[in-house]
C-alpha cells in the first residue's frame, strides 16, 4: 500500500490517496519513519545471495537449485523463501525443451456426441469403454500413446504406441 502511495504521490498527493483507499495518511506516514523489519532485512540481503548464484551459474538454475546451493554455502534458508524472492526479481530458470501441444482442434470437423452424457461409472466389466491419448517424452523423442480402458475394472484393455499423431495410432489393437 504504502509503495503504491510512493509512487502516485507527485500526481496526487498522500491524503486524497488515502481517502479513496480507505487508509488513513497517519499509517503512511508511520511506517516512513519506521525501522525495515528483520524480514525485510533478511530479504534484502538473501536477494543478493540470490542473484550472486543465479548469476554464476549462467543465469540458469532455478529456485531449487539455487536453494540447494545456498545451503550447501552454509546460509540456511526456506525453499519457499527462494522461490517468493526470485519470483518478486523475475528471476527463473532455464526450462529443457519446449511446451509441446498435442491437440489442435479442428473447428470446421464435426463431432460425435457424447454416448454416456459425461457419466464414467460401469456397473459391470465390458460395459463401458473409454480412451485417451497423451504422449510421454523420452530421451531421443517424443512418443504418443492411445490406450483403452475398461471403466469398470479401470485396466487397460488395448493400447498403442507410436512417434506420430496419425490416425493410424488411434486405432488400438
Amino acid at each position: 500500500m504504502t509503495r503504491y502511495i510512493d509512487t502516485e504521490r507527485g500526481r496526487f498527493g498522500v491524503e486524497p490517496i488515502c481517502r479513496v483507499m480507505d487508509f488513513a495518511p497517519s499509517t503512511y506516514y508511520a511506517r516512513l519513519k519506521r525501522a525495515p523489519s528483520n524480514r525485510e532485512l533478511r530479504d534484502n540481503w538473501l536477494t543478493v545471495e540470490i542473484k550472486r548464484v543465479f548469476e554464476d551459474n549462467f543465469s540458469v538454475y532455478g529456485a531449487r537449485k539455487v536453494w540447494h546451493k545456498l545451503n550447501r554455502e552454509g546460509i540456511t534458508v526456506a525453499r519457499c523463501t527462494v522461490e517468493r524472492l526470485m519470483r518478486i526479481h523475475g528471476l527463473e530458470g532455464a526450462r529443457r525443451g519446449k511446451k509441446y501441444k498435442t491437440t489442435i482442434p479442428d473447428n470446421t470437423a464435426t463431432r460425435p456426441s457424447d454416448l454416456v452424457d459425461r457419466n464414467f461409472t460401469a456397473s459391470r466389466p465390458n460395459k463401458l469403454w473409454i480412451a485417451d491419448l497423451t504422449y510421454v517424452r523420452t530421451y531421443s523423442a517424443r512418443c504418443y500413446v492411445a490406450f483403452v480402458i475398461d471403466v469398470y475394472s479401470r485396466f487397460i484393455v488395448g493400447w498403442s504406441l507410436a512417434t506420430h499423431l496419425k490416425t493410424e495410432l488411434a486405432r488400438c489393437s
